[in-house]
């Protein structure tokens, strides 16, 4: 009978530590659940405003920061990345804008993509899935850039409409 109990209680013991085993495996907690290549390509600017855009440091060094993701192989690596774009994002935001893009449609586009950038950094932090968060993230990068060409091909004067 003692045999029997103990022989119960080593089969129970193995039965338990190899659902544990699967369990990690499952839950994301190995790091290979981001995959930069199933994000969408960065959205490219206009000669206009590339040419805005090169005389603001802030933002270049932003943008570079930004390629990175595109590099980053686990989650490891996108937690570094996402550590640099709140540092690089904070210098934005405390930066001086040019004067055509010193205006509320990039700066709460920027604020949008801070959020975003949050969230990636917390879904890392609590070792939840990283791939949507991270595809947001990229949207509202995206979406920041795409109101830089509309800001400069806009050619219609606001003050001549307001004047009337």
């Amino acid at each position: 009978m003692g045999k029997l109990f103990v022989l119960g209680a080593a089969f129970l013991l193995l039965l338990s530590c190899n659902q544990n085993k699967n369990n990690d495996n499952a839950d994301g907690a190995s790091g290979s659940d981001f995959d930069a290549d199933e994000l969408p390509e960065i959205f490219l600017v206009n000669a206009k405003a590339k040419k805005i855009l090169g005389e603001w440091p802030e933002f270049n060094g932003l943008e570079t920061s930004f390629e990175a993701l595109y590099r980053a192989k686990n989650k490891e690596d996108l937690g570094f990345v996402i550590d640099d774009l709140i540092e690089k994002q904070k210098l934005l935001a405390a930066s001086t804008y040019p004067e055509a893009f010193d205006i509320p449609q990039i700066k709460s586009r920027q604020r949008v993509f801070r959020t975003y950038i949050l969230k990636v950094k917390a879904s890392l932090e609590y070792r939840t899935e990283t791939a949507s968060p991270a595809l947001e993230m990229v949207e509202a990068y995206n979406a920041m850039r795409n109101q830089f060409n509309v800001i400069v091909n806009n050619t219609l004067d606001t003050q001549l409409i307001l004047d009337e």
